[in-house]
């Protein structure tokens, strides 16, 4: 089981963000937690009562058959009968087990929405409308299981019923053979005896196939996980990158998600070295644009270039590793800040991790904490300010020293203050780098050498307002 798990989570981690994004991290978790362990159900509730049954019901046939084959006819006459049962109810139960999954899976996203969300619930006021709706997503739940109750029910009385009168049947013919003189009384007891031994195996099962309907949903769920195929897969014989120059190039770049068109012929060439300022309203598909750089997801028609290489030639974990992102929202994990800052290289000395976070403008204050390097942030970093986890990341990109920087809306979400020193610091970090600037307003990308506007998923307007570094800059509209 938990080797299959391991499988799942690494499945799962190979999954694109569009798998992610359309179905919700809950989903995945829930299959890995909760439906992965139906292997080890199978194995010791089914599998292994299916092969014991067998050999008492193959060896009690063989017995009954040596006393009369007669009476071992009329005894396997509900068999067939124990089959359709068994298989006639096996579909109506896995078929209300898919249902009562689904109804767990939600309830178990509602709860993670709003424990997560917390903040939001009580500033609005809003636990009694939560706890209303986790009610009537257990009240479903409920009645999915008294159905699945009532349907086991049933299916036990059938089985039971067929055994009896299954075993009246072999009496009245055991009966009769032993008042016509074909059939000893001792042997009619004999095979009494055997034959409550023989449907015993048949009633467990057909109990068991009634019993493990739950547990094969489960391990559908949990394979269909396993088949989805990555949209975003290395290809055979990918190119090695070492270190790149930074020379980006998009040709005619159009992506769709979920046949919505997000961009549309996007093409420009980016210089080593240059700061790219990108700018739009939200929705635009900003994010998305650096979001096919990275390979989180692959154009629908077009090719990107890194290095005069199309990005998809070269292997994944060595792409990625040509890129520090820092996010609007920055992601931190519920660990040391010492261990989230080291996130970008695990295997950095402590004093590499003190440099990049006084790059980051870091340092001053966590010393101040009671715990230094070693606070830990706590889930997501809510223990933290919103500055002092954007200078947590910052200090991350900083340890990574990647070619390229990507800035997705750093400072949307501070102060004037600390944007100020999250932009001194920013501006050390893209220095001498490839850099993507991603920013609502216009103004907020004055550091930068060259600026594309992008409205609707196309490049607007192209704006140059300082003298590039090295070759110029050239961007390409619709």
């Amino acid at each position: 089981m938990l080797d299959f798990r391991s499988r799942l989570f690494s499945h799962a981690q190979r999954l694109s963000l569009a798998y992610h994004d359309k179905r919700g991290t809950t989903d995945s978790t829930y299959r890995i937690r909760y439906d992965a362990p139906a292997v080890q159900w199978i194995a010791i509730d089914g599998i292994v009562p299916f092969i014991t049954s067998t050999v008492k019901l193959v060896t009690m046939i063989y017995v009954i058959a040596r006393i009369s084959g007669r009476l071992a006819l009329v005894a396997l006459a509900a068999s067939p009968i124990l089959y359709l049962i068994s298989r006639n109810y096996g579909t109506r139960l896995r078929g209300e087990w898919r249902g009562t999954k689904k109804l767990d899976s939600s309830a178990m996203k509602l709860i993670q929405e709003t424990l997560g969300g917390i903040r939001v619930v009580k500033a609005f006021g809003q636990e009694e409308r939560e706890q209303e709706r986790f009610d009537g997503r257990g009240e479903e739940h409920v009645q999915a299981t008294i159905r699945l109750s009532i349907l086991e029910a049933g299916m036990g009385l059938l089985v039971g019923l067929t055994i009896a009168i299954g075993t009246a049947f072999v009496l009245f013919i055991g009966v009769r053979q032993v008042l016509t003189g074909s059939l000893l009384l001792g042997e009619l007891l004999l095979v009494m005896a055997y034959l409550s031994q023989l449907y015993k195996p048949l009633e467990t099962m057909g109990q068991k196939a009634a019993d493990l309907q739950g547990s094969l949903v489960s391990a559908e769920r949990a394979f269909s996980l396993l088949d989805e195929a990555p949209d975003v897969d290395e290809r055979p014989h990918a190119r090695t990158l070492r270190r790149a120059s930074g020379a980006v190039k998009f040709e005619h770049v159009t992506f769709a998600y979920d046949d919505e068109p997000v961009l549309h012929d996007i093409s420009f060439e980016v210089s080593p070295g240059t700061r790219l300022g990108i700018a739009g309203t939200t929705g635009t598909g900003k994010t998305t644009l650096v979001s096919l750089l990275t390979r989180f997801y692959d154009p629908t028609t077009g090719r990107i270039l890194l290095d005069g290489v199309d990005i998809r030639d070269y292997k994944l974990a060595d792409l990625r590793n040509q890129f520090a992102i820092v996010l609007q929202e920055p992601i931190l994990f519920s660990t040391s800040i010492a261990e989230n800052i080291a996130y970008a290289r695990p295997d950095a000395h402590h004093d590499d991790v003190i440099t990049a976070a006084k790059a980051a403008h870091a340092h001053d204050f966590i010393a101040t904490l009671p715990d230094g390097y070693d606070t830990a942030v706590g889930e997501r970093g809510m223990r933290l300010s919103g500055g002092e986890r954007q200078r947590i990341a910052l200090a991350r990109a900083f340890l990574k020293d990647a070619p390229i920087v990507i800035l997705d809306e750093p400072t949307s979400s501070v102060d004037v203050k600390t944007e100020a020193i999250i932009m001194e610091a920013m501006d050390k970090l893209m220095s001498g780098r490839t850099c993507f600037m991603i920013a609502h307003r216009l103004g907020t990308l004055e550091h930068c050498d060259a600026r594309v506007v992008i409205e609707e998923g196309r490049i607007d307007s192209p704006l140059n307002f300082r003298t590039p570094v090295g070759e110029p800059i050239r961007v390409g509209g619709r």
